[in-house]
């Protein structure tokens, strides 16, 4: 993010608008919208902005002079030629934020492509550097908000007072508003029925529902790209107070949380701190007690080598609502993104998902005789045992022609692929080791050769 983003009110403010045609007339008309008074600089005026001048809604000065930005608040200049390097000079030395249409390196801010639903704006910037796309954009978004949500805003902004005075506590207050935006209240304004949510919000206000028990969300966070997150995952991470999260959940992933969540970092990585998982049980319970909407954000799956089982049964032993929200887990995100097809009618049958790490006094290599007979095996964090994982299985009769891969930060735009054979293992995994592999053995592997684009390759 290069520039910082907010709402100016300019409410009985005066702004400068240097310029007469038609992209001043867009900016005036935005500007009186939003409340403003104009002085147009400019000795040739459009007729749209010769009305406005005539009518006495904006004042006009033919010639710009340092004197016409007195008691001006913000100067927005569309001359479009060497005029406006004059005004912007002038309005930086009085210390007045000034826009020039299309001259992002005399501008102290853009003016964002707006999607507007009564007092919902939203405001969309490609800090200059794309305004056809900011159109696309726009046009999606218009798409999917509903004509009439700035209906259930003037609503809940109508009632806003009333809510702060009866229900005391922000936990209580925000539950309260999210049964209003995603229940009947709202349903009933975007219909148009004006005088029916307001009957419904009054009557979940003398209610008074206690809504205060809170509760966990296992929620998986997919294998790394964000756009692989689900709509359920995206809305979790929205409606948030606090987020307890894995070390492999990205940082593109963690942006889409909620602004003022809490956020907790929980990681587990080889060689690193980290916080043991009794101390992660304890915290979940004892925030989820205090009201709290607690998501638990998992890499992959929560129930796929992320302990969400474990989490699960602390939590309900204790009578904390817990629900799960699936994610991508790695096998299938990072194999797609690598270009390998799990199964295949002529290549594999079979899937076995297995931990190259597991508990002391467990064989970890139980799974050897499938991938021996032929069936694709996907091991998590096995990165440590692929000399043990390369001799089993070829104690075991895999041929050591068998195809590998290797695949670290899958789906992330640093993924590596390493593809090989299974004889060639070890020498492949010292290629990995900055993030996080997955290992795919089986003849499928050998999709990861050609579709690749990043690759390394060792028979």
């Amino acid at each position: 993010m290069h520039s910082f983003p907010g709402f100016l009110n300019l409410q009985d403010r005066l702004v400068l608008v240097a310029g007469g045609d038609e992209h001043a007339a867009r900016k005036i008309r935005l500007l009186l919208k939003a409340g403003a008074h104009i002085r147009v600089v400019a000795p040739d005026l459009n007729p749209e902005i010769f009305s406005l001048v005539a009518a006495g809604t904006a004042e006009h000065r033919v010639e710009f002079a340092p004197d016409a930005l007195e008691g001006v608040r913000l100067v927005i200049s569309a001359f479009g030629d060497t005029r406006d390097e004059a005004v912007a000079q002038a309005a930086q030395q009085r210390g007045l934020l000034v826009n020039v249409v299309d001259r992002a390196d005399l501008s102290d801010f853009t003016v964002p492509a707006i999607v507007e639903r009564g007092d919902i704006t939203i405001g969309i910037s490609s800090n200059g550097t794309a305004p056809l796309l900011l159109g696309r954009i726009r046009a999606q978004i218009e798409a999917l908000l509903p004509a009439r949500l700035g209906d259930v805003a003037a609503l809940a902004g109508e009632f806003r007072s009333t809510v702060s005075r009866v229900i005391g506590g922000a936990a209580k207050r925000k539950r309260f508003w999210q049964r209003v935006f995603d229940g009947p209240v709202a349903a009933k304004a975007l219909a148009g029925d004006r005088a029916g949510a307001r009957a419904a919000l009054m009557s979940e206000l003398n209610s008074q529902q206690d809504d205060l028990q809170g509760q966990v969300l296992l929620v998986g966070a997919g294998p790394g790209d964000p756009d692989l997150l689900t709509i359920a995952a995206q809305r979790a991470l929205m409606d948030a107070d606090i987020v307890f999260y894995d070390a492999l959940v990205s940082p593109e992933i963690l942006d889409r949380l909620r602004r003022d969540a809490e956020r907790v970092s929980v990681g587990k990585r080889k060689g690193r701190h980290s916080t043991g998982q009794d101390e992660i049980n304890a915290q979940l319970a004892a925030h989820a007690a205090l009201g709290k909407k607690v998501v638990r954000l998992k890499a992959g799956d929560p129930f796929i080598f992320g302990r969400g089982g474990e989490e699960m049964d602390y939590l309900t032993d204790r009578g904390i609502t817990v629900s799960v929200i699936p994610g991508i887990t790695a096998a299938l995100g990072c194999a797609a993104a690598a270009g390998i097809p799990l199964t295949h009618r002529e290549l594999s049958h079979g899937i076995s998902l297995v931990s190259g790490q597991l508990k002391d006094g467990e064989d970890n290599f139980a799974w050897a005789d499938r991938a021996a007979a032929g069936e694709t095996v996907v091991v998590y964090m096995g990165l440590n045992q692929a000399t043990n994982i390369r001799d089993r299985l070829i104690a075991t009769g895999a041929s050591p022609a068998l195809p590998v891969a290797l695949i670290e930060n899958g789906t992330r735009p640093d993924q590596l692929v390493s593809a090989g054979t299974l004889r060639a293992l070890p020498a492949l995994a010292t290629q990995h080791g900055s993030g996080p592999v997955l290992l795919i053995i089986g003849k499928v592997a050998a999709y990861a050769r050609s579709t690749v684009a990043r690759q390394r390759r060792t028979a």
